[in-house]
């Protein structure tokens, strides 16, 4: 379990440090990552996304978004945890142009690791897109 723990940290910092390419070590190349598009994105497509987050999304004076676990959870290969990533609307993000507001945006992620526990082969994630778009201005509040 240990093993987990450390190797999501690794990437967490990796990601908080700007290295991107650090961070999606932690992605086997046949990885599913399920919950931002319809379908399940591959490792090229995940790439993609995590791009367009960190070129529009980052934390000021860094090249990424400020990514936060809490509340860890381990069960043989799976690995849970809730996050918090936050930043500044500094770029175009799903065709809204830069605001240069800030966002907290909160989610829950599930990563399911290979038998060797050295990568997530699967990550099922949920985030709060409603509440991030509401923080830059796309769209406004629910009543």
């Amino acid at each position: 379990m240990r093993a987990l723990a450390d190797r999501v940290e690794a990437a967490r910092r990796s990601w908080n440090s700007g290295d991107l390419a650090g961070y999606l070590s932690l992605y086997d190349p046949s990885v599913r990552l399920h919950g931002y598009t319809p379908e399940p994105m591959d490792k090229v497509a995940a790439t993609h996304f995590y791009q367009a987050v960190c070129s529009a999304l980052t934390d000021p004076g860094a090249r990424t978004p400020r990514l936060a676990f809490h509340e860890v959870m381990i069960d043989g290969d799976l690995y849970a945890c809730r996050f918090t990533m936050s930043g500044t609307h500094t770029g175009t993000f799903m065709g809204v142009p830069a605001t240069n507001r800030p966002y907290s945006m909160s989610g829950i992620t599930l990563m399911r690791f290979a038998a060797d526990a050295d990568r997530v082969v699967e990550r099922f994630s949920q985030a709060d897109m409603l509440g991030l778009l509401v923080q830059i201005g796309a769209m406004p509040a629910p009543l």
